[in-house]
């Protein structure tokens, strides 16, 4: 019976090396024309194998690089060197080690595909956008989630948070465009003042050319996606698909297949569509502001 084949990773996260490898060794097979099947017969190893290989399911050795590129007839030194240099990267600790005690596994991926992503399209129902929120915003609304959360990792993930909104701000920042419902505005996390501070912070951050702010009005009624906040991510490399991250209270889920990913386009485009105008926008922020948090 024939291994069937995927066009892309497993539900479950994975570090964003471990991922792009998967990708590539999957299209230099298909680029030869051989089967799953084949490269196992020739190589002797279990089909099985090969399909971990290329779904991100199974760790990469350098071994495996050298004998798929050799069977693929790659010969350009460069390109192997590269995917030898995926293979060592994925196994490095990364953003666990730099970032510290996260209290979920399923953050680091996260934080390292919006590291490399050209462009994150973010809708929040519920709170401010994480890339948005200003440190102590970040520290109340983690602590009020997570009531039990230790001190030790409440402290990382607000470093975390913090490190992240960094890359808004770097020469080769990524387009933000982010979608916030009237009701995130409103909802007062910690003190009124804090509460001023962080959305005159955004008014600030909507300056940047690369950041477009909408928001969803309570005129829009129900809306397409009401109940569901996520975060569209592209990256530069048009190889590798984009991703969906769905948060929930206790799980993140992640989805990147063509037909899970398209309902979540749509939603975009109807949620951009009931938003106010960014320059609407601002002005709304800014009277929600003076009204519910005046100085």
């Amino acid at each position: 019976m024939a291994t069937e084949e995927v066009d892309t990773v497993p539900s479950s996260p994975l570090t964003l090396r471990r991922r792009e490898l998967a990708n590539a060794l999957r299209a230099l097979r298909r680029a030869t024309g051989m089967t799953i099947e084949d490269v196992a017969g020739e190589l002797m190893v279990s089909a099985a194998k090969i399909s971990r290989l290329e779904t991100g399911q199974r760790g990469v050795s350098l071994r495996d690089v050298r004998d798929l590129c050799r069977l693929y007839g790659v010969t350009d030194q460069a390109r192997i060197d590269a995917l030898m240099a995926l293979a060592r990267q994925a196994k490095e600790p990364g953003l666990r080690h730099q970032l510290g005690n996260l209290g979920d596994d399923v953050v680091y991926p996260y934080i390292e595909l919006e590291d490399d992503a050209s462009s994150i399209t973010e809708f929040q129902c519920s709170f401010l956008p994480g890339l948005l929120q200003t440190e102590e915003y970040a520290r109340a609304l983690i602590k009020g989630m997570l009531p039990r959360i230790e001190e030790s990792v409440l402290t990382s993930r607000v470093e975390a948070r913090m490190k992240r909104k960094e890359l808004l701000r770097r020469k080769d920042a990524p387009n933000y465009w982010t979608l916030i419902d009237d009701a995130a505005l409103h909802r007062q996390v910690g003190n009124p003042h804090l509460m001023r501070r962080q959305l005159l912070d955004i008014v600030k951050t909507s300056e940047q050319s690369n950041v477009v702010v909408q928001v969803i009005p309570f005129s829009a009624g129900a809306y397409m996606g009401l109940d569901n906040s996520f975060a569209f991510l592209e990256s530069p490399d048009s190889s590798i698909p984009a991703v969906v991250f769905i948060e929930g209270l206790t799980s993140m889920d992640y989805l990147e297949k063509p037909e899970h990913l398209e309902p979540y386009r749509e939603a975009i485009r109807y949620l951009s569509a009931v938003a106010l105008s960014p320059q609407e926008s601002v002005s709304r922020i800014v009277e929600v502001c003076d009204k519910n948090f005046p100085s």
